[in-house]
């Protein structure tokens, strides 16, 4: 997408977005009650606010553009990192929101220190703030960058410091609510943009009938074969839990707007209004690569599948609404990604061995200066990825994500789920369990290549297992290990309507694969 494809009326839409945006933002802040903490909203967040806010953090621009690439590439079969992520959510929703909502934590680190001690949480802060700034923060700004300097000719800092100057304005002016707020604005924008793309290119095609019969007969299935090199059935339905708890269930970011929930019901509404938000990562994302594949079966590149769809099948003053839109998924994951981090860093570790006794207007100040530290790192970071060249630094790191989670899925699940599991047991996975599934992980990706290897969603597994048993081990040899019980999970009886959403999304989704299958 380059300049000349940004005719007046694109201009005028992409600025008239962007007042808008910060005026939800302005007015939202004015909605926080004064010297109320910017970390959790007040807990007054509803269930459409969660369910956005969840999603919104979870779509990146270069989530579009890579979904777009994989429908081009390989068909539907990628879908599976969105619809099988249902299980997961709906584990949050009725396993860890009671729990964590009845411990009544700002953070993840601040649950897991109440179940083994403060020197789990204090790994685990500073595990989530690493995290953060450079999974989050500059693996987000850097896909960010590349569209405006593609845009707008910007040097990558300045690229990166327009998105983060947005971005931080929210997060310092109103906190997590404010972030909610415009999350909502921005996501039914996508959905609106998005589907007007899928919908214009069907057309285009010729019909849903035309479109299937121009691609190949196999990128309509959900489940390959095992021997499949790319997407084995067998390593998905495995691998995926591992990281699947781990994203969902256990990643700040992510369950921040669970944490600030009106009340438990409000986030079981909202982590089921995700689950079905997530069925339309397939329409909208990665559809228009299949259409992109029947309208230019010889384009070279699939990554460029989604701008392709765009710069020949829109108008003008849509592609301004489309770069609004790509900007939305930035400001969105970015200002709820600074938030987590204020949040950890700020009760985790400044207040819980600092300041005990600061005041709110004292942690918010606190909040505030690390929202900037945090930007400033993320765009160092930013700069620093750029100037490395030859590398898709963002595919490999996406990879290196799979090796990060099976420590944190085996604490978090043994730890709720198995009373004797020790402090030692738990430490012991973050520490030296993360530095095995890193060095396998580097093996794994930059070693000698080798078809030994098993298949990296089920080295993942594997990896999970072993961390799991070694964790078992360790808790029945320390028979004096530290061991703390969690505070009882909130027991309200669940509503019917919570009930019935729920069953009628798991048998859309069972239904969804079946049909695909």
């Amino acid at each position: 997408m380059n300049t000349h494809y940004m005719q007046g009326l694109d201009w005028f839409i992409l600025i008239t977005y962007f007042i808008i945006l910060l005026a939800i933002g302005i007015w939202a802040s004015t909605k926080r009650k004064k010297e109320s903490s910017l970390f959790l909203a007040e807990h007054s967040l509803r269930w459409h606010h969660i369910g956005f806010s969840m999603w919104g953090t979870n779509v990146g621009p270069s989530m579009l553009i890579a979904s777009a690439s994989a429908g081009f590439t390989t068909g539907i079969v990628s879908g599976n990192y969105a619809w099988y992520a249902f299980v997961f959510i709906a584990m949050l929703a009725f396993v860890f929101a009671p729990r964590y909502l009845g411990a009544n934590v700002h953070t993840l680190p601040e649950f897991m220190g109440l179940r083994f001690g403060q020197s789990t949480r204090n790994i685990l802060a500073w595990y989530t703030i690493v995290t953060i700034v450079i999974s989050w923060l500059a693996l987000t700004l850097f896909a960010g960058g590349i569209l405006i300097r593609q845009v707008f000719d910007f040097p990558m800092w300045l690229s990166a410091l327009i998105l983060l100057i947005i971005s931080a304005f929210f997060t310092m002016m109103g906190g997590l609510k404010a972030v909610a707020y415009t999350n909502v604005y921005q996501m039914i924008l996508l959905i609106i943009v998005s589907a007007t793309l899928t919908i214009v290119g069907i057309h285009h095609v010729g019909g849903i009938s035309a479109l299937v019969e121009r691609v190949p007969s196999d990128y309509w299935i959900l489940f390959k074969p095992n021997t499949d090199e790319a997407f084995p059935w067998l390593p998905i339905i495995l691998g995926y839990p591992v990281m699947g708890v781990w994203f969902w269930c256990t990643d700040q970011s992510m369950v921040q707007p669970v944490l600030a929930a009106r009340s438990l019901k409000e986030g079981q509404l909202g982590t089921n209004f995700t689950g079905w938000l997530k069925i339309l990562d397939v329409p909208l994302y990665i559809l228009p690569g299949f259409i992109c594949f029947a309208l230019f079966p010889t384009l070279a590149n699939p990554d460029e599948a989604y701008l392709t769809m765009v710069e020949n099948l829109f108008p003008v003053g849509m592609v301004g609404l489309v770069f609004a839109v790509l900007t939305a998924c930035l400001v969105s994951t970015i200002g709820s990604a600074l938030n987590a981090l204020s949040t950890v860093f700020t009760m985790d570790i400044y207040v819980k061995k600092f300041k005990p006794d600061a005041t709110q207007r004292h942690i918010n100040y606190v909040g505030r200066i690390v929202t900037v530290v945090g930007a400033i790192l993320a765009i160092i970071l930013t700069i620093a990825i750029d100037s490395i060249k030859g590398l898709n630094l963002f595919n490999v790191f996406q990879s290196v994500l799979g090796f990060i989670a099976p420590p944190m899925t085996a604490v978090f699940l043994l730890g709720v789920f198995w009373k004797r599991t020790t402090t030692r047991a738990a430490n012991l996975a973050l520490t030296v369990g993360t530095a095995f599934c890193l060095i396998v992980g580097i093996l794994y990706l930059w070693g000698p290549k080798s078809e030994l290897w098993p298949h990296f969603m089920m080295l993942s597994f594997c990896l999970f297992v072993i961390l799991a048993l070694m964790m078992v081990v360790v808790s029945l040899a320390d028979r004096h290990g530290e061991c703390h019980d969690i505070p009882a999970p909130i027991r309200e009886s669940h509503s019917v309507k919570v009930i019935a959403l729920w069953v009628a999304l798991f048998l859309c989704m069972i239904g969804l694969y079946i049909f695909f299958n």
